[in-house]
């Protein structure tokens, strides 16, 4: 494993380096570059990474083949292979990572549905992101350059999504053993195991899309305990509820960060925290236009939580309340934003209203918040009687 963990080490910064253009083409070159660059980040003493630059940039012209050759003839075996030891030869790296990849290919991890239902979320994020990319999410050309890994992630993401779906279904919905099967394969070990294993093999990972996917598993986590809570009329806490909502557009996020990692720029710390606070609101959109769908299906609703802590009298007041504080905050970030993109991201977001049928917006137009529904077990019963009747 340790060998592994080091191959995968040297695979990420040859994509790194490839990705920042200092990547020469050629193996050998590109392997004595990742050794030098290796070298450089390991500790020192007290001396600083700034330090080390000026250190090479100063002496490293004045080092000439005759020093070198010089250098050879008291170096011993020991120091000339050390580096060879912590990075294989490039043909050992090759073939290892030849068969990581084999492995990849033969492993089926999505499934077709999973791969529909991500489609929206797609169009929705290249047509609503790739601007904050320099990137225009109407051309097919740059759509398709990023597509493989955008869509695969999304797709992963959804794969799970609908595990957990099931495991929110009523009793009445459930059919055999389907329920604890998918809940006891939910659980086992990491979900996301096999899709860090892609991106990591790709160069891809990072610190902060690892910290995202676990986000995903921690709204899912609560998005069981919450629901289940309320089907079975047990307490549950606003801090909860509004942590979800923060995390339930992790999938977003992941895609962005990814993206980034594609383009090998930096995170644009300002277009990340505006975002955010777009995917809130679009979330509360979103819940308030299928909160009568998600009372049947038994799904995270903001609304459906606080009706159930506040009362129904309350809620719609408190949610209200929630919506007013974060629109300020959305307007406030906008304005720091070039004007040329928030205008072409206004845009975009009535242009997704109109398209997805709401009436409600987060930076345009009225919220309205519907009928809250005080008894959900009668509601669910009087909708199936309804469906039967019209099935007939």
């Amino acid at each position: 494993m340790e060998t592994l963990r080091k191959l995968e080490r040297v695979q990420s910064l040859l994509s790194l380096m490839e990705g920042r253009g200092i990547s020469s083409g050629h193996a050998d070159t590109d392997r004595f570059l990742a050794d030098f660059i290796f070298f450089l980040v390991k500790p020192c003493g007290i001396v600083t990474m700034d330090v080390k630059l000026k250190i090479i940039s100063e002496f490293l012209p004045k080092i000439s083949p005759k020093i070198c050759d010089e250098v050879f003839l008291f170096a011993n075996e020991e120091d000339c292979q050390q580096i060879d030891t912590e990075l294989p030869l490039q043909s050992s790296l090759q073939k290892s990572l030849d068969t990581q990849e084999s492995k990849f290919e033969e492993t089926p991890m999505i499934g077709l549905d999973a791969m529909k239902r991500a489609n929206s979320t797609l169009e929705d994020f290249c047509r609503s992101y790739f601007m904050f990319h320099g990137l225009d999410g109407n051309n097919p050309k740059e759509i398709f350059k990023y597509l493989p890994f955008l869509s695969f992630t999304e797709s992963y993401i959804y794969q799970l999504d609908t595990l957990n779906e099931k495991e929110l279904q009523l009793p009445s919905k459930v059919k055999g053993c389907t329920l604890g099967n998918s809940l006891s394969n939910f659980c086992r070990g990491d979900p996301f195991d096999s899709l860090v294993s892609v991106l990591q093999f790709h160069g891809l990972l990072t610190v902060r899309i690892r910290k995202e996917l676990n986000s995903g598993l921690e709204y899912w986590s609560l998005e069981r305990k919450l629901c289940h809570a309320l089907s079975r009329n047990k307490k549950i806490v606003v801090e909860d509820v509004l942590k979800a909502i923060h995390l339930k557009s992790f999938d977003y996020r992941v895609l962005n960060l990814l993206l980034y990692q594609l383009r090998g720029e930096q995170v644009n710390e300002l277009h990340m925290e505006f975002l955010s606070v777009s995917e809130y609101l679009v979330e509360l959109a979103d819940d308030l236009y299928d909160y009568e769908d998600d009372v049947m299906e038994n799904s995270f609703n903001v609304l459906r939580m606080f009706v159930r802590i506040y009362g129904a009298s309350a809620a719609p007041c408190m949610l209200a309340q929630r919506i007013t504080d974060a629109e300020k905050k959305y307007e406030c970030l906008s304005r720091t934003l070039d004007q040329e993109l928030s205008t072409n991201y206004w845009r975009r977001c009535e242009e997704a209203t109109r398209e997805g049928g709401l009436t409600s917006g987060h930076a345009f137009g009225t919220w309205n918040i519907p009928p809250v529904i005080v008894d959900e077990e009668s509601f669910r019963l009087e909708r199936m009687k309804v469906g039967m009747c019209q099935d007939t």
